[in-house]
């Protein structure tokens, strides 16, 4: 061969080594992100070429798959869409996922890693492929009590109940809502009424019980309380604090008054001022506490997190904050829930159900299992618990608060016959100067069963700004004690 030919034969030689090369590192390396690659249509025919796996509520599908016309041959289609969107989040062929539908989207496509049998099985038998099924925690008859109780409202909130013995999601609503069938497709039809909802200044598309925070009011109560038995500033829930009323703030002027007129909140114990709802005895508490050990205690039952904590498990929740550079004025705010403190209802739920728990904060999650096409179980989630957040003891003391509240105060609402339970109100004000705003309506509660465990603590969060009522009837053992009383009835009953 003389030398041209050989030189000839050697470029070819390096272009077909340069080929292979680069066919190899497109197969292995870049795969992923070619397969993940918005752009790629070609994967997004194949995702939607065979019926999607199911999200499952009580033991029953609350998604599904149709056939349609075009490239995509399968679109997403939900039962109670509405209600369950703050669950499921949306599958669709022009928008993506979110929430479950995104976080899971590997086991509901069957392209999960653990699935990799199932397909091989598919391509032997010449099956259609099939995705998994993510199994939820929901209590369908308490996701329903939820979502009912704040769409008869008309108000914009949302509602989360846990089992604080494990950490379960029994609820989890937030209004107003979308159904997510209605923006599935590809139509332009559909991405006219995704834009609509994305616009809606009424944020529909919100998770309300995970994404947005809010300044928790009087509900906060409970972790002053908490604190104030746990670092020593209280002792005795029945002693007199020596609070005056109303409450001068420290290095101010300003003092702070109490809502339900006639109550007896002058110098009064902890558990009157939990009764009552007093603020000059949990501003005082606070103060007592100092903000360090609030700011810790807080801490414990979640607020400071990450935006996505593996202690949430599969929920991407938004951080609820307990400041760390306070005044002493801004620490008595925080003793009843104000100033610059702030939380979604997922956090105030915790705080409830950690309190319920004998003071154990168990990590929230929203899925069981996850299995496969035959129905295997490739994941179990096994509950987890996040922290001690408090003693027993603590935890006992703020129990038998929490009841006689129920009992004897403020929030007779949540009140069930022959069952026990705990609960508090709170009304928290907001807006540039405060009062700018109608206040938020909140309340929290949990319910006992005989032998002294709790299986369900709720979190009620209402925003009653575009509500006909006046601003009189604004209150969270009127909007909200109903609403935490439905649910608890409907874990109960179950």
């Amino acid at each position: 061969m003389n030398r041209p030919l050989r030189h000839i034969a050697v470029f070819c030689g390096v272009l077909v080594l340069a080929l292979l090369a680069r066919a190899t590192w497109i197969q292995f390396v870049q795969a992923d992100e070619l397969a993940n690659d918005t752009h790629n249509r070609r994967v997004k025919i194949e995702a939607f070429s065979y019926p999607r796996g199911n999200i499952i509520v009580g033991g029953k599908p609350i998604t599904g798959s149709v056939a349609t016309s075009g490239d995509f041959k399968y679109k997403r289609t939900y039962k109670d869409g509405a209600m369950y969107a703050p669950v499921t989040g949306f599958a669709s062929q022009a928008m993506g996922t979110s929430f479950l539908e995104g976080i899971y989207s590997k086991v509901l496509s069957g392209k999960d890693d653990r699935l990799a049998f199932n397909r091989a099985q598919d391509i032997l038998t010449g099956k259609k492929p099939r995705g998994g099924d993510v199994v939820t925690t929901i209590d369908p008859k308490a996701q329903k009590a939820a979502y009912k109780g704040l769409t008869d409202l008309n108000a914009k909130g949302a509602v989360v109940a846990l089992d604080p013995r494990d950490g379960r999601v029994l609820a989890l609503a937030s209004t107003p809502s979308y159904d997510p069938s209605v923006f599935a497709g590809l139509s332009n039809a559909e991405s006219r009424k995704f834009k609509a909802l994305d616009t809606d200044k009424s944020k529909p598309l919100s998770n309300r019980a995970l994404r947005e925070t809010y300044a928790p009011g009087s509900t906060f109560k409970i972790l002053t309380a908490a604190a104030a038995l746990e670092s020593g500033a209280v002792s005795d829930i029945n002693a007199p604090s020596g609070a005056p009323a109303p409450y001068q703030l420290p290095q101010s002027s300003t003092k702070i008054g109490n809502d339900v007129p006639g109550a007896p909140c002058d110098k009064a114990s902890l558990k009157t001022g939990m009764q009552w709802s007093c603020n000059n005895v949990f501003l005082d508490a606070a103060l007592k506490v100092g903000k360090d050990k609030m700011r810790a205690t807080a801490e414990k039952f979640g607020f400071n997190a990450n935006v996505y904590d593996e202690d949430l498990g599969d929920l991407l929740a938004s951080k609820s904050l307990y400041p760390e550079k306070l005044d002493k004025p801004q620490t008595a705010l925080t003793g009843m829930g104000q100033g610059s403190l702030t939380s979604t209802p997922m956090q105030m739920a915790m705080v409830v159900a950690g309190l319920a728990n004998d003071g154990k904060v168990m990590m929230p999650h929203l899925v069981d299992e996850l299995r496969g096409p035959d129905l295997s179980t490739i994941e179990k989630i096994e509950p987890k618990m996040k922290s001690q957040a408090v003693s027993s003891g603590t935890a006992k003391q703020v129990q038998e608060m929490m009841e006689y509240t129920v009992n004897e105060g403020t929030a007779s609402k949540a009140k069930i016959d022959g069952v026990t339970v705990g609960g508090k109100t709170g009304t928290a004000q907001h807006g540039a100067n405060v009062n700018d705003e109608r206040p938020y309506a909140w309340f929290v509660s949990y319910a006992k069963q005989s032998d002294g465990s709790s299986p369900v603590a709720v979190a009620v969060f209402v925003d009653p700004k575009d509500m006909d009522i006046p601003r009189s009837e604004i209150a969270g053992g009127k909007l909200g004690g109903p609403i935490a009383k439905s649910v608890m009835e409907a874990v109960l009953n179950k």
